[in-house]
């Protein structure tokens, strides 16, 4: 993997990347890629969390907890922070996968305990121990009264002229001051060490005896230290099973987090390897390249060649499709357009891009690519990546041989992307149906590669503009041309030719593509403003005859209180309100629909017989229902042939209530209809229909419905002890 990682231009990426590692790790991770892609899509949308400690690898101390060792204490802290680490995400992770995820990871509660011994710098607390409690005090008292010690020493008026500085000076932890030689006249202590000027560094004898119960109070710690070592280790041993675990799933939960805080911060992209080998890039960058042009290619074929002008970027081209798959294969993220891009899952990348000839070796240059190459016949499901496919061998004689091995290899199921500046191999192969061409494209105009790349064709290599951008005298150009040949000349003109068609066509093909979005755009922004407007239709017709019905019924009481001019009035308004309603209706009416047309109603469909006032009679399913025309909408695919249905004569017996709960609104209005007929037809003036509350849908597909129908007189919600909203009261 590393010549690999090498050979892409991805080391500084990679390291890049390992330094968001708590504990370093391969990039391969076991398991089930498409489980690793959704724990790292669920952490990249949750707001940050805290990053793991540094934690070293523990393998060797969990052999050694299973042989009965004794851990130091820092090797037990390193276990205590992943546990401390696990206990504050189980908190924190309150839904989806990571939750469920968290939950398994079960803390015995002795671990817990010992996690509460240790500070945040990995040291036992003194509070765990009176002993270890008393012993720290102690070490802090003769810290104190040695500094004092010194102090005292140092102000000594006797001592000052023997004195370099008054600070005190650690040397090996021991405490010291600086003097010039001779102070033994008026002080006796060891010297501990010289400075770079010549001076002494010592430990006054009167301070001697606080060092001495130092270092024994030190040993009584030690003791102690060990004393918890083994204890803890002792517990540690009964619960190496889950250490072990733990440890595991530490590293998992690393990988994934270093994945997302390094994407995060580097603002990158994940994209899942899939199952197929297809390649589709949309906006890619290489990650070596400090501004980049972005890349987007479809590279769906077997074979992907790349010809085109020198210095043009095909070989960083053939780097970033086979980093693109390295990336999407180790799960690490990207700059990329992730939406629109699609990469495919190989067992190996293979890159054949350096000169193998060496003094080492003792091999030529294109004998080592047909070791390469050899190699090759036993891969499967690999992608290689070859730059300059012909080097180090006759360019006619290596085109015939690399277009059978090539097409060998397609065979095998290899997917190759290769860079080449021959014609010959290239024309050998672009008739091959396995085949990609791309080009490399040239500024003609101010002579220099632009880095884009053309579909489909055959690019020149520009090698005489290129030696004169380079300061090759113009004359030797010249004559070089002259050898080359009119006839090659003519081929690469005729090269030319096509690319700048293939532009121009490109152009045009953009320009059409823009204003095919506009005429999209357009045609969307007028469809939403006719559903607004057959919204605002809807409902002015709907409040025109609820307006409608009110001044019929103040009209009705007017007349039975005998104050005709008022009764006139309410009429006047009716008919206005009608009128206004009528005309609306006319303006709704839907797509010209005409006696005869099929029609959909909802989700069932049917044919129009009649249409009176407005309201259209609709034979559907074998059934007739009467709905307003502007809730039909025109279809040319006939409906279902009707099954016979029998429709008997309502009895005496007929309800005057009826129940529409748990309805679909076309059915609800259907039943409504022939509800209302036999209504009619046994008498009855006034009737009771539940249809509940609910949602809305269905109270004002009912009271749509009422306001359209021909024999009402009136409708109002029910009583409280009769359904209130829930019901309504219908006249007839």
């Amino acid at each position: 993997m590393k010549q690999t990682v090498s050979k892409l231009d991805l080391v500084d990426f990679t390291e890049s990347f390992y330094s968001y590692q708590a504990r370093q790790k391969p990039l391969f991770m076991q398991g089930d890629s498409n489980i690793h892609y959704k724990f790292i899509k669920e952490l990249m949308q949750l707001p940050p969390i805290k990053s793991p400690q540094m934690v070293e690898d523990l393998d060797t101390q969990l052999v050694h907890l299973g042989k009965g060792g004794v851990l130091k204490i820092y090797e037990i802290y390193s276990f205590i922070k992943i546990i401390k680490y696990f206990n504050y995400l189980k908190s924190i992770f309150l839904e989806g996968n990571l939750f469920t995820w968290m939950q398994k990871v079960e803390i015995p509660e002795e671990i817990l305990q010992i996690s509460n011994y240790f500070d945040d710098k990995g040291e036992l607390k003194s509070s765990i121990d009176e002993q270890f409690d008393s012993i720290e005090y102690a070490l802090k008292k003769i810290k104190e009264d040695t500094s004092l010690a010194l102090r005292r020493l140092m102000s000594n008026s006797k001592l000052s002229n023997y004195l370099v500085d008054r600070q005190i000076h650690y040397i090996n932890t021991q405490e010291a001051i600086l003097v010039r030689g001779g102070f033994n006249h008026v002080i006796k202590g060891s010297v501990v060490g010289r400075s770079s000027g010549g001076f002494f560094y010592i430990v006054p004898d009167s301070i001697s005896s606080l060092k001495s119960k130092e270092s024994g109070l030190i040993d009584k710690k030690e003791e102690l230290i060990y004393k918890y070592a083994k204890e803890i280790s002792f517990l540690f041993s009964k619960f190496s099973k889950f250490l072990t675990f733990i440890n595991k799933e530490f590293d998992k939960f690393d990988a994934y987090y270093a994945r997302v805080a390094f994407a995060k911060e580097k603002d990158l992209e994940f994209v899942l390897a899939g199952n197929s080998t297809s390649i589709s890039l949309s906006n890619f960058s290489h990650p070596a390249l400090s501004n980049p042009k972005p890349i987007s290619i479809d590279f769906t074929k077997h074979v992907l060649m790349i010809t085109g002008v020198n210095a043009g970027g095909k070989t960083m081209f053939l780097k970033s499709i086979l980093s693109s798959a390295f990336l999407a294969k180790y799960l690490l993220p990207m700059k990329i357009d992730a939406t629109h891009s699609k990469i495919g899952s190989f067992k190996e990348i293979i890159a054949v891009l350096d000169d193998p000839q060496n003094v080492k070796n003792d091999i030529s240059t294109f004998a080592g690519r047909m070791h390469e190459f050899s190699k090759l016949f036993t891969k499967k499901r690999a992608i290689v990546g070859i730059d300059e496919i012909e080097l180090g061998t006759d360019a006619d004689e290596a085109a015939s041989l690399f277009k059978v091995i090539v097409e060998k290899l397609i065979k095998k199921d290899i997917k190759i992307v290769i860079t080449t500046h021959h014609k010959r191999l290239a024309s050998l192969l672009a008739t091959n149906e396995s085949v990609q061409l791309l080009a490399a494209i040239y500024d003609e105009k101010n002579q220099q590669p632009t880095y884009e790349f053309l579909n489909g064709t055959i690019g020149k290599s520009y090698a005489f503009e290129t030696a004169l951008r380079y300061k090759i005298p113009a004359p030797i150009i010249q004559e070089a041309r002259a050898v080359y040949g009119e006839d090659k000349e003519n081929l690469n003109d005729l090269i030319q030719k096509n690319i700048d068609l293939e532009l121009e066509m490109r152009q045009q093909s953009k320009m059409l593509q823009e204003k095919l979005e506009d005429a999209k755009r357009l045609k969307m922004a007028l469809h939403d403003e006719q559903e607004k407007s057959k919204q605002e239709f809807e409902l002015s017709a709907f409040k025109l005859q609820k307006n409608f019905n009110q001044a019929i019924n103040e009209a009705k009481k007017a007349i039975k209180s005998k104050d005709t001019k008022e009764g006139h009035r309410a009429l006047n308004r009716a008919n206005e309100f009608q009128g206004m309603a009528k005309k609306i209706k006319i303006i709704q009416k839907n797509e010209n629909l005409e006696v005869g047309n099929f029609v959909k109603y909802g989700n069932s469909k049917g044919k129009i017989k009649s249409i009176k006032k407005g309201i259209a009679t609709v034979d559907c399913d074998g059934i007739t229902i009467r709905v307003p025309v502007q809730s039909l909408k025109k279809t040319g695919i006939p409906p279902k042939k009707p099954k016979k249905v029998t429709i008997s004569k309502p009895t005496a017996t007929s309800s005057i209530t009826l129940d529409l709960h748990g309805l679909r609104s076309v059915e609800a209005i259907e039943k409504l209809d022939k509800f209302l007929s036999d209504a009619l037809i046994n008498g009855y003036d006034e009737v009771l229909v539940y249809h509940g509350i609910g949602t809305g849908k269905l109270a004002y597909a009912v009271k749509t419905f009422l306001s359209t129908y021909p024999s009402l007189v009136s409708y109002t919600d029910a009583p409280i002890n009769m359904g209130g909203y829930g019901a309504t009261l219908v006249n007839l």
